[in-house]
């Protein structure tokens, strides 16, 4: 197994790197190396990392749901809960519609199969559109209309929504008895029981995390491990009650980020690092589940099905963001975050075949050509879009983790060791302000930092301090200090 990682290394941060040069997202090109290295085309991938290739995938997309927990406001969740809440599940309904009414002519599937495969595609992939929002809200960009939170929470609740609907066209297909309110009941349960699993820990968390100095990197760890066990309390219950465990991941960030934000930010960098591997290891492993050959025997009627479905979801989403205050390009935007397909369709599109429906290899095939048609081409529409339709605020607080970030600053708490003189300080104090800029392009106010240093081994109260206001004028804090883990 030692050597599928070091292939996923080495050849996914080379083809992330070449993907990047050529101003395209570097998943597309971990996506790619995981189709060719997978079992399926080379085989370069061992069969021990492929029978552990779902944990991994698992722990990686925590990781992406921790770091969006860590991003999601509460005000700028209160203005966009409405069409989030839309978007989690019209446009699914409409793709749905849109599959029935032409699967049965282009592939030849019954009614009920065509409905199971529109179930399939319904979803969109967090993998592919987290990260994407991740980065457009660290950049502030879309942040005024909270135009990426909006699509960020969506595409939590979308899945939750879709695979419950799954669940019991299968059971129909398959002769079961189907108790249709528990099933449709079951989506707000799954929802309330996920967000509270989240909130409760994330809130013992806070108050440990206060009571006891532990050092960033285990503040992290331990958030990471909890919230692994969010997801095997899940798989723990599911015969009892329905919890989406994912959408606590969440919940777990969001609410440490409520009562602490330096708190949340510095383990947010620290997920931040965690990521470089998570998404070598998620992004190659899901490609290595795309079967080509499979995918080949859909032909273009698998692929007529797939772009008439997802016609029909734009028309849905499109709806679901009338009345968000969003321009025609905006909600364009929100049209093309719904696009890519990838996380759910491979974990689910074998599993009509596996329980003996008729038409299963059709939809598994439909199925994986959805991952090759629409995760490659929609990472890269959102990335092209999204620079180009979202306006980036001049004054928002990303600003200023933009500006923390690009001068490797610290926050309160952090000690730091002067590198000439060898002195120790902590960081006793922080204030975000807006200065006037300098210079003629210059915009009229730029973002600044106040730090105010204690002197260590002074006595508190009396010591010695230092202040300093940092702007992106400055050189970087590592060329004259050196950051402690605090």
């Amino acid at each position: 197994m030692a050597i599928s990682l070091a292939i996923i290394i080495i050849l996914g941060l080379a083809a992330d790197y070449l993907f990047r040069r050529l101003k395209l997202p570097g998943l597309v090109g971990m996506l790619l190396v995981g189709m060719l290295a997978g079992p399926h085309v080379l085989g370069l991938l061992k069969p021990e990392m492929l029978a552990v290739s779902a944990d991994f995938r698992k722990i990686a997309l925590i990781v992406i749901l921790l770091r969006a927990g860590f991003e999601l406001h509460k005000d700028t969740l209160n203005r966009t809960a409405r069409p989030a809440v839309l978007m989690s599940s019209v446009p699914a309904l409409f793709e749905i519609a849109g599959v029935v009414l032409v699967a049965p002519f282009f592939l030849d599937l019954t009614p009920m199969e065509a409905a199971i495969l529109g179930s399939i595609l319904g979803a969109v992939s967090p993998a592919v559109v987290v990260p994407l929002m991740i980065d457009f809200m660290e950049r502030g960009k879309g942040a005024k209309k909270g135009i990426p939170t909006l699509t960020l929470a969506a595409s939590a609740i979308d899945d939750v929504f879709v695979i419950v609907i799954f669940t019991i066209l299968l059971a129909l297909e398959k002769g079961q008895a189907v108790n249709y309110l528990w099933q449709i009941g079951s989506i707000p349960i799954s929802i309330v029981l996920g967000i509270l699993v989240g909130l409760i820990p994330g809130y013992l968390l806070y108050k440990v995390f206060g009571k006891y100095d532990f050092t960033s990197p285990r503040r992290t760890i331990i958030v990471v491990g909890v919230a692994i066990i969010l997801t095997w309390v899940e798989d723990l219950a599911h015969k009892w009650l329905p919890i989406a465990s994912l959408l606590g991941v969440m919940a777990l960030g969001f609410v440490i980020l409520e009562k602490d934000e330096g708190l949340a930010h510095l383990i947010s960098q620290k997920l931040k690092r965690i990521w470089v591997f998570a998404e070598l290891l998620l992004f190659v492993l899901v490609g290595a589940q795309v079967n080509l050959q499979v995918a080949w025997h859909a032909g273009l009627a698998g692929l007529a099905v797939i772009f008439i479905g997802l016609a029909f979801r734009s028309v849905g989403t499109y709806l679901s963001v009338m009345g968000a205050g969003l321009d025609w390009r905006e909600k364009l935007f929100c049209v093309v975050s719904y696009i890519p397909k990838a996380t759910v369709q491979a974990a689910i599109g074998a599993i009509p075949m596996e329980a003996g429906v008729a038409g299963g290899e059709v939809i598994l095939a439909v199925a994986v050509l959805s991952i090759l048609a629409t995760a490659p081409i929609g990472a890269i529409a959102i990335s092209i879009m999204g620079e180009r339709v979202l306006e980036k605020d001049e004054i928002n607080v990303y600003r200023f983790k933009v500006l923390r970030e690009n001068l490797n600053l610290p926050r309160v708490g952090q000690k730091v060791r002067h590198r000439r003189h060898r002195t120790i300080w902590k960081v006793i104090e922080e204030k975000e302000v807006w200065v006037p800029g300098s210079g003629e392009a210059a915009p009229a106010q730029v973002p600044a930092l106040h730090l105010r240093f204690w002197k260590v081994n002074s006595r508190l109260g009396r010591g010695k301090t230092y202040s300093h206001q940092y702007t992106s004028g400055d050189r970087s804090f590592e060329h004259h200090w050196e950051i402690l883990e605090g």
